[in-house]
């Protein structure tokens, strides 16, 4: 049986919709991404991954673009940020 695909959700803090532009074009060139949805409205990042890209990769990634990460959870599971 294939592994199943993750599920990623992060509350970010973004204040303006370059904040989420920014968080949503890293998320685009991140390998293992199968779709994603960063809301400004309720301050999150939705993200459907591969089996093979883990939690931390994403993390990560949405961390370099400077926003704070309030939250995260993978798959309802509560994760540290």
């Amino acid at each position: 049986m294939a592994d199943a695909e993750h599920n990623y959700k992060f509350n970010v803090s973004m204040s303006c919709g370059g904040c989420s532009g920014a968080v949503e074009r890293v998320l685009k060139k991140l390998d293992g991404v199968k779709s994603f949805d960063v809301s400004l409205d309720s301050q999150t990042a939705n993200i459907v991954a591969a089996p093979s890209l883990p939690y931390e990769t994403v993390l990560e990634t949405i961390k370099k673009t400077g926003k704070k990460v309030n939250s995260g959870e993978a798959n309802g599971q509560a994760r540290d940020v």
